[in-house]
C-alpha cells in the first residue's frame, strides 16, 4: 500500500500530484524533525498557517508524529479583512498559547505583527526551510508515544466572535468517530473521496482528510480557492477519479446549481457518486432539489444526496441519513412551530414550511431535545439539542468557562435547535439566531431563504438579524443583501421586492432592507455569513 497513491492534490493549471503513504510520511517526518530541533515538546500546540497543498498536510501530520498538537488556522485571503484576521490570530495565540507557528516565508512578517512580547511562541518555522525529501523517519525521532486520552488536535470553529474556542479532541475520540461514522456511511476500500473543503474545518479535516487517510480510502483534494472560482472542477474530479463520496455545506448545493453551466460539464459522468452529504444546520430540501435538477442529466443518482448533523465538538458526525434513500422531509405549520415550539401539520398552504431530516443518531451517540431547564422534551417538540457520545471533546482548550457552560453531566449542550420525529433528527437553527418579534420566534435562516428567492439576490449574500426598537419595544427584522444593483432607483426596487416577498410569505412585516455592494457582508473563515459581526457593522454604519 505504501507505493500506491493514496492522495491526489489538485491545483488549477498544474498536473495532479499523487502522493503515496511513503511520500506523506517522509514529508511529515521532515516537519516532525524540524519541530523537535526547535525545542517543541510533546503536548505543546503548533499553529499551522499554510495554503492548500503538500506542505499543509506534511506540517499537520508532522506535528502529530512528533507528539505536538496541531491547530490549522485559515490563511489570509482577499475575503477576510486583514485587521479582523490579525485580531483572530492574536486571540488564538493568547488563549491556546502555542509553542510554534508554521507558515511561509512571505507570510512571516504578517504573523510577527500579530505576536506580542509576552507571546508563548518560541519557534516560527518557515515551511520552505523544511527539506521534505529528508529520509529520517518519525520512529527515529525518539518514538513519541501518546496515550489514547491525550489531545491530538485542536479544531477552531469559525464563529462571529473570532477563533477563541479551540475544540480539544483526543486520539480515542477521533478513532471512535471514524469507526461509528464509517459504518453509518458503509465506507469500503472501493470508495474514492473527492473534496474541496478546507482542512481548518471539521467537515474538511475529518471527513475530507483524516477519515480517508486513516482508513486507506483514496482521496482527491482540490484547492478551496480553485473550487470557489470554478465549481465545475469538483464534477470533473469526480468523473476523472470515479469519486464515490463527497461532503458539502448547504450553500454549496445552491452555488453549484447556480454557477455551473452545461457547457462546463461536457464529458462529465457523475454516476459513480453514491453519496453527496449535506452537513449544515439546517439542511434544506430546496437546495437538494436544485442540485438534483442541475446534475441528474449528468448521471447523478436518485438518492445520492444525503444529510448529516455534525460539529467539531463531537469530532464530526452526530447523525447520518440512510444511504441510498432520500432524507425525509416533513411539512409543518410555521406558526405553531415558531410560536409554540410544536410540530403540527399546516392549516393551509400559506402557513406551511418544509423541514428536512439530518438522519438518525450514530450508534455511539445519544441525542435528546431539552428545554431551557434541560428537561427532556417529547417527540415533535422544538428545543435545544443535547448529545452524549464517546467522541466528545476533552475540553474547549484552556477555556474552563466555555467548557463548563457546554458540558453538563456528560451531555453537550449544542446551542442548536431542533426536534425528533420517529427517530429522525431535524435541525432547525441556532438558539442565538432566533429573532424575537412581538413574542414570536423568527428564524434568521427562514427570512434569508425567502429573501434569496427574489430575483437579484443570491444564497450566502443575504443576512437577516434582529435589532431592538425602543419605539416598538421589541426586535425588528433587518435584511442586508449584497447585490450588483447600481444607483438608488435600482437598489430601491430590489429592496421593495424583498420586503414584499418576505412580508407576503411569512409572519414578518419586513420594513428594514439594506442593499449593499458585493463583499460588504462579513464572512467567517469558512465563507459563511457572520450574522453577529454583520449586525455590528450595520449598526455602526447604515443603522447609526
Amino acid at each position: 500500500m505504501g507505493h500506491r497513491p493514496i492522495l491526489y492534490l489538485q491545483h488549477a493549471g498544474q498536473p495532479d500530484l499523487g502522493l503515496t503513504y511513503d511520500d506523506v510520511l517522509r514529508r511529515a517526518s521532515a516537519f516532525a524533525r524540524a519541530l523537535e530541533s526547535g525545542g517543541i515538546r510533546p503536548g505543546e500546540v503548533v499553529v499551522v498557517i499554510l495554503q492548500h497543498g503538500a506542505d499543509l498536510i506534511a506540517a499537520f501530520l508532522g506535528a502529530i508524529l512528533g507528539g505536538a498538537v496541531p491547530a490549522i488556522m485559515p490563511f489570509l485571503t482577499e475575503k477576510l479583512l486583514p485587521e479582523r484576521y490579525r485580531a483572530e490570530l492574536r486571540s488564538l495565540v493568547a488563549v491556546s498559547r502555542p509553542a510554534a507557528i508554521i507558515t511561509y516565508d512571505a507570510f512571516r512578517s504578517e504573523v510577527e505583527r500579530a505576536l506580542t512580547a509576552e507571546s508563548s511562541v518560541r519557534s516560527l518555522l518557515v515551511a520552505e526551510s523544511v527539506i521534505s525529501e529528508d529520509s529520517v523517519w518519525w520512529t527515529e525521532l525518539g518514538g513519541q508515544q501518546r496515550a489514547a486520552a491525550d489531545v491530538v488536535v485542536l479544531q477552531h470553529s469559525s464563529g462571529t466572535t473570532g477563533l477563541q474556542k479551540g475544540v480539544a479532541l483526543s486520539h480515542q475520540a477521533v478513532f471512535n468517530q471514524l469507526a461509528a461514522y464509517g459504518g453509518a456511511i458503509e465506507i469500503s476500500p472501493s470508495d474514492v473521496i473527492v473534496s474541496w473543503l478546507p482542512l481548518y474545518h471539521d467537515m474538511g479535516l475529518i471527513a475530507g482528510f483524516l477519515m480517508p487517510l486513516l482508513t486507506g480510502v483514496p482521496l482527491v483534494l482540490l484547492s478551496p480557492f480553485d473550487w470557489v472560482r470554478a465549481p465545475h472542477r469538483l464534477m470533473h474530479a469526480v468523473t476523472a477519479y470515479r469519486g464515490t463520496l463527497s461532503w458539502l455545506p448547504n450553500f454549496a448545493f445552491n452555488f453549484c446549481a447556480q454557477k455551473i453551466r452545461p457547457g462546463q460539464l461536457e464529458g462529465t459522468d457523475l454516476s459513480s457518486w453514491r453519496a453527496v452529504i449535506n452537513c449544515s444546520e439546517p439542511v434544506r430540501a430546496e437546495s437538494h432539489e436544485a442540485f438534483e435538477r442541475a446534475f441528474e442529466p449528468w448521471g447523478l443518482r436518485r438518492g445520492a444526496l444525503q444529510t448529516c448533523y455534525a460539529m467539531a465538538e463531537n469530532v464530526f458526525a452526530v447523525t447520518q441519513s440512510s444511504m441510498g434513500i432520500a432524507p425525509k422531509v416533513v411539512t409543518v405549520d410555521r406558526r405553531s412551530f415558531a410560536d409554540e415550539g410544536l410540530v403540527r401539520p399546516p392549516d393551509d398552504a400559506a402557513t406551511a414550511t418544509r423541514v428536512m431530516s439530518s438522519g438518525r443518531a450514530l450508534p455511539n451517540a445519544t441525542l435528546r431535545v431539552v428545554d431551557e431547564k434541560r428537561r427532556e422534551l417529547s417527540d415533535r417538540c422544538v428545543g435545544e439539542l443535547a448529545i452524549r457520545s464517546d467522541c466528545l471533546l476533552t475540553e474547549y482548550f484552556r477555556r474552563p468557562d466555555a467548557t463548563s457552560a457546554a458540558l453538563r453531566d456528560g451531555w453537550l449542550l449544542t446551542g442548536d435547535l431542533g426536534f425528533v420525529s420517529e427517530g429522525e433528527v431535524f435541525v432547525t437553527g441556532r438558539k442565538k439566531d432566533v429573532i424575537i418579534v412581538g413574542g414570536k420566534n423568527i428564524y434568521s435562516q427562514d427570512i434569508e431563504a425567502l429573501a434569496t428567492e427574489v430575483r437579484g439576490t443570491h444564497p450566502g449574500r443575504v443576512v437577516a438579524f434582529g435589532v431592538f426598537s425602543e419605539e416598538q419595544g421589541t426586535e425588528e427584522v433587518v435584511v442586508v443583501a449584497e447585490a450588483e444593483a447600481e444607483g438608488d432607483v435600482e437598489k430601491g426596487k430590489l429592496a421593495d421586492r424583498i420586503r414584499r416577498h418576505v412580508t407576503q410569505n411569512s409572519d414578518v412585516s419586513l420594513r428594514h432592507v439594506e442593499i449593499v455592494p458585493p463583499r460588504w457582508i462579513i464572512k467567517t473563515s469558512s465563507g459563511k455569513a457572520a450574522r453577529g459581526a454583520t449586525r455590528e457593522k450595520y449598526l455602526g454604519t447604515v443603522g447609526s
